[in-house]
């Protein structure tokens, strides 16, 4: 090894020790997560406390309808759907699935290569619901997400069209919307069978069918009550519910953003550990 690649080794090794020497001191204790040698600095977004979910009413939009923008933080699955959606027991997987999802490992998964994230998906950045209006009233509701998995968003048309008879699966699928009250729901079909619902590789078919109930429970929280239907993945529809809170206003504007994050851009920790980009494992 010549002396400049020493020189280099020696300088990022020195940067990574201040880097975690800082992080120690500006996170939470077992932030850090490690993966197959590779080191996540995850210290998730600043969100409302507890103590102020109820400081201030429910904010609604200027047609009435309860104001669900956020952004929120959370509100969705990261290593287990069925465990982090609340549901008692094993998933019913048909065999062919569970036995797919026990084989699967990781860092595999399309989301580690700057993929999108299927629906009732999370990770520690903000998402919000951004609502779209023209002459005839709400159009479009739009989720998108901090993290912008490769510049993709979730289009739900709440413009009263149906759901149409020649869908071609996309990773994001055809989402229609409508109120209940105070409540938005969610009806989506269309996906493609590429993504994964979590890290543990459970996984889906193109017969997948979702449902969600967004509700606004108070300030600082929104919970999403979801149905999955799967007839060729699952035995039956699994319910599974998840809680998101609002990600915490600057102190000096009043509002809480979303930044930009580009995914293969930003992806340092892959460079950091060997790992290629897009490639979904270490070389």
């Amino acid at each position: 090894m010549n002396k400049l690649a020493c020189a280099c080794l020696g300088f990022a090794a020195s940067l990574l020790a201040l880097s975690l020497a800082l992080h120690a001191q500006q996170t939470p204790a077992g932030s850090l997560t490690v993966e197959n040698g590779v080191g996540f600095i995850n210290p998730g977004s600043p969100v409302v406390p507890e103590s102020e979910f109820n400081s201030r009413p429910i904010p609604r939009l200027p047609d009435g309808h309860v104001d669900l923008t956020g952004p929120w933080v959370g509100g969705g699955t990261v290593e287990d759907i069925g465990r982090d959606g609340g549901f008692q027991g094993e998933l019913p997987l048909l065999p062919w699935a569970r036995e797919l999802r026990d084989r699967r490992r990781r860092q595999d998964e399309p989301y580690t290569r700057c993929l999108p994230m299927g629906p009732l998906r999370s990770n520690p950045y903000p998402w919000t619901l951004t609502a779209a209006y023209t002459s005839k009233g709400l159009t479009h509701i739009y989720r998108l997400h901090e993290l912008g998995d490769a510049g993709n968003h979730r289009v739900i048309y709440m413009d009263g069209r149906k759901h149409p008879e020649d869908l071609i699966p996309t990773w994001t699928g055809h989402s229609i919307g409508w109120f209940e009250g105070d409540r938005l729901i969610v009806d989506a079909v269309g996906f493609n069978d590429k993504w994964w619902f979590d890290r543990r590789g459970t996984p889906h078919t193109e017969q997948l069918h979702v449902i969600e109930r967004y509700t606004r429970l108070n300030y600082g929280q929104i919970r999403n009550n979801a149905t999955i239907e799967d007839p060729g993945a699952f035995s039956r529809p699994v319910d599974l519910t998840f809680t998101a809170r609002l990600l915490r206003p600057d102190p000096r504007t009043g509002v809480g953003d979303l930044i930009e994050f580009i995914c293969n851009e930003n992806n340092q920790y892959g460079s950091a550990a060997n790992f290629q980009p897009g490639a979904g494992e270490a070389k």
